[in-house]
């Protein structure tokens, strides 16, 4: 029995995904994911705003065997806080086959990022989104992006559509490659046209180092339909907008489960029915081949490549 009480509400993830349709091109990424505890194994943070499921490394790799995944980035989670012990551990258990994105504190040594180097890790995530953590001050993540640039990393960012003109100066300033989580969470509502997705078209347009995640449907899908009961089509209100960043930036994008979807309070989708949304936003095999391997290896195995 877990320590922890998940919070309220919150969905686990869906235990018996079925079979993608779409058979993913070999070598393919995974290339946002997560791991949660097992909290007996792994607590969680005390400064945590939710508690999720546990969702252990051994489940995460039968996922991705079972979807027709290569490898994983596996990302941490906010409810770990900047304790990245359980997705290093998940990425010294991969055989390779993981690297991970870490949170990180300023007071972290030189040393200590070596190691997280060594395990897998290849950049870290600064969270912009208020419900899920408190602010950091932009001098101490400016700092912490000038110290992982020496080592070759990444910062990933996740933000909401309505904050990037507040912090567009703060991204632009950024000296490594910038990965954007889930096309900054544009409000689909507002259409593709919107002035808020052109800014966000603007961002990448003008800044070749960033990269954009065209992830997680199931969070900004207003109108559906669901990846649940064999649906082909889903989460069409989603697919203009992911489309339209996959073709415009075919060598800029990255695509991932969300698994074990943290914070799904309205339904949990079905993870094989998520790959089969993939030819929809990324309708050709070149660009398929693009979005999930020759990238994610481009900016996470470089060596490989």
């Amino acid at each position: 029995m877990s320590q922890f009480e998940k919070t309220p509400g919150w969905m686990d993830w869906y235990a018996n995904p079925s079979k993608p349709r779409f058979k993913l091109p070999a070598g393919a990424v995974d290339a946002h994911c997560h791991v949660f505890g097992p909290g007996h194994e792994f607590p969680f943070a005390p400064e945590r705003k939710y508690t999720p499921c546990d969702a252990s490394k051994a489940q995460l790799f039968a996922l991705r065997d079972h979807l027709g995944f290569a490898r994983n980035v596996v990302v941490q989670a906010t409810c770990h806080g900047a304790d990245n012990r359980a997705m290093v551990d998940a990425c010294k258990a991969s055989g390779g086959m993981a690297r991970g994105v870490a949170t990180i504190k300023r007071s972290i040594s030189d040393a200590e990022l070596q190691e997280l180097h060594d395990a897998g890790v290849r950049g870290v995530r600064f969270n912009f989104v208020k419900r899920l953590v408190d602010f950091t001050p932009k001098d101490e993540l400016m700092e912490i992006a000038a110290r992982i640039n020496k080592l070759g990393w990444h910062v990933v960012i996740y933000f909401e559509a309505v904050d990037l003109p507040e912090l567009w100066d703060f991204f632009t300033a950024l000296p490594t490659t910038v990965v954007v989580d889930h096309m900054g969470r544009p409000d689909v509502a507002k259409g593709v046209d919107s002035e808020e997705f052109a800014l966000f078209l603007k961002f990448m347009r003008e800044h070749k180092n960033v990269w954009s995640k065209v992830s997680c449907p199931e969070r900004l899908s207003v109108s559906g339909p669901k990846a649940l009961d064999g649906e082909q089509n889903a989460y069409q209100d989603v697919v203009p907008f992911a489309r339209r960043v996959v073709e415009e930036f075919p060598d800029r994008v990255l695509w991932g489960t969300d698994w074990p979807h943290p914070n799904l309070k309205e339904h949990m989708p079905d993870d094989g029915l998520l790959v089969d949304f993939i030819p929809h936003i990324a309708p050709t095999a070149e660009l398929q081949q693009k979005l999930l391997v020759d990238n994610p290896m481009r900016l996470y195995w470089p060596e490989e490549v």
